[in-house]
């Protein structure tokens, strides 16, 4: 089943149910109006929400209405947990070779994570604000999950079965800030605002034999300024599946209903061409296309985003339908 939240004036929205095309949606009111308490109540809520979306999808539903992406909020409009794994070691790899740096060999048995702000999240078409464009304003796509409750000490084989609901991020990065803040040994915090989120969250099924071994086996599209900058192909080359991410979080500790679990931006090798290395599936992020300038030409010249610019992340089935709806959102100045 396809959910998302609509804007109703208040901090979580209300629950819709939506049709698998993405047309017409249902308020779920009758049966929850929180996606947060559907995860925690998952067993018995969601197999209600289930009949609605039959219903939904059969042409039935008495009171259904036309879906609008732009009344969305995130599927979780602030949720318990936000942690960001960097999944995808060949961007790790291309921005080390940029710095001419080693990737540390822990790097690839260990996954690399780091928890981001959960309290105020971005709807699909909700702005990026910023308060200078000198911090250096990055997109960056990736797949998120969010999950029910996952006991400590669960391995990743297991910690795949936690996930109730999968959808896809814009990880908004300030580059420019990122320097400074690592300089330190802490990690990011100023350099990461508000993540956006795609318009709905699909349960594992929808996405038949695309979702396998904890992995999305599909294309993410990402289109800059109305220029497709990245067809990159979600599966293969994820180094770390999404439950090897659920088991490195609860090592320690719980997981508890509505964490939500990124992928790190989505990310291919290059390719040889008549000798000369070539990245046929482009870009899910401009610190990735500035990483391989420098490779070739010893130093960048892709700016970052500026005021007025627009990015837009999609991911279609094999049927060539949207998935999850797009995130489309334009760059804006903090209002003085």
């Amino acid at each position: 089943m396809k959910l998302a939240t609509y804007k109703d004036g208040s901090r979580d929205g209300q629950l819709v149910v939506v049709s698998r095309d993405l047309s017409t949606a249902h308020y779920a009111t009758g049966i929850a109006s929180k996606l947060q308490q559907v995860l925690d109540d998952w067993n018995f809520l969601a197999p209600q929400l289930e009949d609605l979306y039959t219903t939904l999808n059969q042409g039935k539903a008495r009171h259904a209405f036309a879906f609008d992406p732009e009344r969305c909020m995130a599927p979780l409009p602030r949720a318990y947990q936000w942690a960001d794994g960097s999944a995808y070691l060949n961007h790790v790899e291309l921005v080390r070779a940029a710095r001419a740096s080693e990737v540390p060999s822990s790097f690839y048995t260990d996954p690399l994570m780091y928890q981001g702000g959960s309290d105020d999240f971005l709807g699909p078409c909700d702005p990026v604000v910023c308060a200078n464009e000198a911090f250096g304003i990055d997109f960056e796509a990736e797949i998120a999950v969010i999950t029910g409750d996952v006991p400590m000490q669960t391995n990743a084989d297991e910690a795949i079965e936690s996930v109730r609901l999968i959808m896809l991020a814009n990880d908004v990065s300030l580059r420019n800030l990122i320097p400074n803040e690592l300089a330190k040994g802490f990690g990011f915090f100023q350099s990461k605002p508000a993540t956006a989120f795609s318009p709905v969250a699909v349960t594992p099924d929808e996405l038949g034999d695309a979702w396998q071994g904890g992995r999305v086996h599909l294309t993410l599209q990402s289109t800059w300024n109305g220029r497709k900058v990245g067809m990159c192909e979600a599966g293969p080359e994820m180094t770390f599946h999404f439950g090897q991410l659920i088991a490195h979080i609860c090592k320690t500790r719980n997981v508890r209903a509505g964490s939500i679990v990124g992928s790190g931006t989505v990310s291919n090798k290059s390719e040889e061409v008549k000798g000369k290395k070539t990245w046929p599936k482009g870009y899910s992020c401009i610190a990735e296309k500035r990483a391989i300038e420098t490779i070739l030409d010893g130093q960048p010249s892709t700016e970052f985003m500026k005021f007025g610019d627009t990015i837009r992340i999609e991911m279609k089935g094999k049927d060539g339908e949207s998935l999850f709806g797009a995130i489309e959102q334009e760059i804006v100045p903090l209002a003085s």
